[in-house]
């Protein structure tokens, strides 16, 4: 399932701001993911929800990337956040220059 809005404006004029690959392995029913979401979608940014319950694949790509069999797991740009909650997606988004 993927989920899309509008872009922010540049953090830096002149500069060129890459919009993140974001795919959200998610449980819909645990409140950390949750706060994903809300943060993913309040920020309108594009990306893949992966239903984790329902899905075995993407259960076991989840493990897979990030060692860790409880989600929310959030990758974003390759780099895999494990077990985390919205605001631990927004400080990584913040310190890569993402959230303004």
């Amino acid at each position: 399932m993927k989920f899309s809005g509008v872009r922010h404006p540049p953090l830096y004029p002149g500069k060129t701001v890459t919009t993140p690959k974001i795919i959200a392995y998610l449980s819909p029913m645990c409140p950390w993911a949750r706060g994903v979401v809300h943060f993913l979608e309040s920020n309108k940014y594009e990306f893949d929800y992966r239903d984790v319950s329902r899905d075995a694949d993407a259960f076991k790509e989840m493990v897979t990337k990030s060692g860790q069999y409880s989600s929310p797991c959030v990758e974003i740009d390759g780099h895999m956040l494990a077990d985390v909650g919205g605001d631990e997606v927004e400080a990584f988004m913040r310190q890569q220059g993402h959230v303004q």
